[in-house]
């Protein structure tokens, strides 16, 4: 499908307030806490870039917390994951989002 077409898609979508899923972009998993200001944090700027996102609260689940470590080698939360891509907590996914390489991992 061609850029032009693709457009008019979306904006029918958006006219209709139907969300444009892209089925090509790898599953955002984040682990949590319920009082975790970094995890606050990282959602608000996964809202801001409009991504669906998984999260595995490790309050809720505490078994996921050794899932969590073994998978990211961290301790601490939040945990992110593209995919099987480890990005690491909140501050990683600033500082990649600000350089502009977490743009670039969801379109891999």
């Amino acid at each position: 499908m061609d850029l032009h077409i693709k457009l008019q898609v979306r904006t029918v979508f958006l006219l209709l307030n139907v969300k444009v899923v892209d089925m090509n972009q790898a599953a955002i998993v984040m682990y949590t806490r319920a009082t975790c200001p970094y995890c606050v944090a990282a959602r608000q700027l996964l809202k801001t870039k409009q991504l669906d996102w998984s999260e595995i609260s490790i309050d809720a689940e505490p078994h996921r917390r050794e899932e969590m470590i073994e998978r990211s080698g961290r301790r601490t939360v939040p945990q992110i994951f593209v995919g099987d891509h480890h990005v690491g907590g909140f501050d990683d996914l600033d500082e990649m989002n600000e350089a502009g390489e977490f743009d670039r991992l969801l379109d891999a």
